[in-house]
């Protein structure tokens, strides 16, 4: 069970873009979150994600407040979430290939002996191709990126997934792809689902419930 109790957060002082909302997920549920742009729901995703610390207000994690954020989080908690952005190219490393850049929470989690069995794995599942795996960001597409950074999310099989306006930048077919990948690992996993969005349709059909950003921030 994810908790997030009367958040309010933002990135400069005095200026908050999140204030006094508060959201549940259940294990094994999908919620969307539907808002238009700027209003702060990405801000209230990543501290869902424990990426971002809160100016006030509390995340719940299965019953315990989270007390510590991003490297000092403790890694049991680092490790249960899973987080695709928009922006791939914003989130991978240039420098890497396609593998490293799939690969590196296990390197990160001294797991790196698990790297070429849970590449292989993942590859099929997002819709990759081993050709693509030694290419670097810049020498695959949009698509083809935000498959891999995908593949990164699911790697150390989270159990709450964080997509945050992840088809916002692709085209009809990978989004779909993708959604049923996201969809795949739930099913066999239980994982539960936080995905924020504007567009109100793929919301509701992807999600089991969707909630107005206007009905959280009131």
């Amino acid at each position: 069970m994810l908790e997030l109790r009367s958040i309010t957060a933002g990135y400069l002082r005095n200026a908050p873009v999140v204030r006094e909302v508060s959201l549940t997920v259940a294990p094994g549920e999908s919620v969307g979150l539907l808002g238009p742009s700027g209003c702060g729901k990405s801000t209230l995703a990543r501290v869902a994600a424990l990426l971002h610390r809160p100016d006030s207000g509390t995340v719940v994690l299965d019953g315990e407040p989270v007390r510590h954020w991003r490297h000092r989080a403790p890694r049991a908690l680092r490790t249960a979430f899973g987080v695709v952005f928009q922006q791939a190219r914003l989130s991978a490393d240039p420098r890497l290939p396609l593998t490293d850049l799939i690969a590196e929470p296990l390197r990160a989690t001294g797991r790196g002996k698990e790297i070429p069995d849970r590449v292989a794995e993942l590859t099929p599942v997002v819709g990759l191709t081993p050709d693509l795996l030694t290419r670097r960001p810049h020498e695959v597409s949009d698509g083809q990126l935000q498959r891999a950074c995908l593949a990164r999310a699911l790697v150390l099989r989270p159990r709450l997934l964080v997509c945050d306006e992840m088809t916002a930048m692709l085209d009809a077919s990978t989004a779909a792809a993708l959604v049923s990948a996201v969809e795949d690992y739930r099913a066999s996993s239980g994982a539960a689902l936080l995905a924020v969005g504007h567009d109100r349709t793929l919301l509701g059909r992807w999600c089991d419930r969707t909630v107005d950003w206007d009905s959280l921030a009131a």
